[in-house]
């Protein structure tokens, strides 16, 4: 008990502890937050929060799920962690769990990350390995794309501010117009392509949708130029957009098939776990032995925290339960104050944007009421909660959210006075 003692204190001991122990790599703490249940969190004052951030789409089961807590617990008790000589069942149980909801035909396979990121770095050395066996080494990304902050997955993010401070990057990767088709194909068009990278929905560049039917033209050029097609569906994937995958549903995907798949956030319910899916014999063989290791993905613990969040998102019809509430309270944050300008996003991974740049003041505002969520621009505030928000704690925020733009726009407003 005297080790866990030492953790306690008040919000402001602890931002002071915190500054002193941890580099500053993302500012000041909002807050410090000591315990959850379920779609809520507590501080260290005993503030309550509805959490509609989720961890920033992980935590799918919202905190303390006995399903999830009972899983990782039993699984520690018996193995926790085995280097990747080895293997165990439920690292195997988990690979063809994911195959079976991916719709991965025949041949595929599954390379197990501990992160989104990484999964994504996994998937840029597939595309090398692809490129190089037919000499081709370019690489498309999108403009607004994220897809993480380690040198090859920062060489696929777009943002200017990321990506500076660290260049040269890996070489060879190029930003296309986003939702723009015939950009895409002239870049294609202009040869040596090797892979093509898309975020079926873009969350970190404010919840955009590129147009029905891109992704399957996206599809019928990587095909025609025997590149591989990458769909990033660590923030969409595991039930966020109402579907296993989120280009499995008909307004965004249409029913393609990609060749690489890499998953994260949600599938470990909050415990560090991503993937990497690839689909057929050509893609799921490109790595061979020696080509790619880990030490902790597939970890035995990850791997039974994975399958329990899957396992509760059947069991209890989350995908259904995300599709239904993610249309209805899209309808009421639209009508619920005139300075919405427009809402986005597809089951629980929502923007609401506004008609001026006050999202940050208005993610403030909205904290000191109680609930959390993200401005990933300074016009949109981001929703992606627990799979497991109820309606009536949805309708709670929308409730408080003519107040807390009309407390953005005041701070707004006096900052540019001051």
């Amino acid at each position: 008990m005297s080790e866990i003692a030492t953790t306690q204190g008040s919000g402001s001991e602890l931002s002071q502890r915190y500054a002193g122990a941890l580099m500053n790599t993302f500012g000041p703490p909002q807050r410090v937050l000591v315990r959850g249940e379920g779609a809520y969190v507590w501080d260290a004052d005993g503030a309550r929060y509805l959490d509609l951030l989720g961890g920033i789409a992980v935590n799918a089961l919202g905190q303390a799920h006995p399903t999830l807590v009972s899983a990782v617990a039993a699984q520690l008790g018996t193995l926790g962690h085995v280097s990747n000589f080895f293997a165990t069942p439920t690292q195997i149980t988990l690979a063809e769990r994911l195959l079976e909801l991916a719709q991965a035909p025949a041949g595929s396979r599954v390379f197990f990350t501990n992160s989104g990121t990484e999964a994504n770095e996994a998937a840029l050395k597939m595309i090398r390995v692809h490129g190089r066996a037919r000499g081709t080494s370019r690489v498309l990304a999108l403009e607004g794309a994220f897809h993480g902050r380690t040198m090859g997955a920062l060489a696929l993010t777009h943002k200017a501010a990321y990506r500076e401070p660290f260049e040269p990057l890996p070489g060879g990767v190029e930003h296309v117009p986003f939702d723009d088709v015939a950009a895409l194909e002239a870049a294609f068009e202009a040869g040596g392509v090797a892979g093509l990278v898309v975020e079926p929905v873009q969350g970190e560049a404010g919840v955009r949708s590129p147009a029905p039917g891109y992704l399957a033209a996206a599809r019928e050029l990587a095909t025609r130029h025997d590149a591989l097609l990458v769909l990033d569906e660590v923030q969409t994937g595991v039930g966020r957009c109402g579907e296993w995958l989120s280009h499995h549903a008909q307004e965004i995907g249409g029913g393609i098939v990609p060749d690489v798949v890499t998953l994260a956030k949600g599938l470990g319910g909050g415990i560090p776990v991503g993937a990497v899916i690839a689909y057929g014999e050509g893609p799921g063989t490109l790595f061979g032995p020696g080509n790619h290791g880990t030490t902790f993905g597939g970890n035995p613990v990850a791997a039974a925290a994975a399958l329990a969040t899957i396992h509760v998102i059947e069991r209890d019809g989350l995908l259904a339960h995300v599709r239904q509430l993610g249309r209805s309270w899209r309808a009421a944050l639209s009508a619920a104050d005139p300075r919405v300008a427009a809402v986005r996003g597809h089951g629980l991974l929502i923007a609401v944007e506004l008609d001026a740049p006050i999202a940050a003041h208005v993610q403030t505002a909205a904290l000191a009421a109680g609930f959390i969520v993200n401005a990933p621009t300074p016009t949109s505030l981001r929703l992606a909660p627990p799979l497991v928000l109820t309606a009536e704690q949805a309708a709670s925020f929308t409730a408080a959210l003519p107040a807390a733009i009309d407390a953005g726009a005041r701070a707004a407003a006096r900052q540019e006075t001051s």
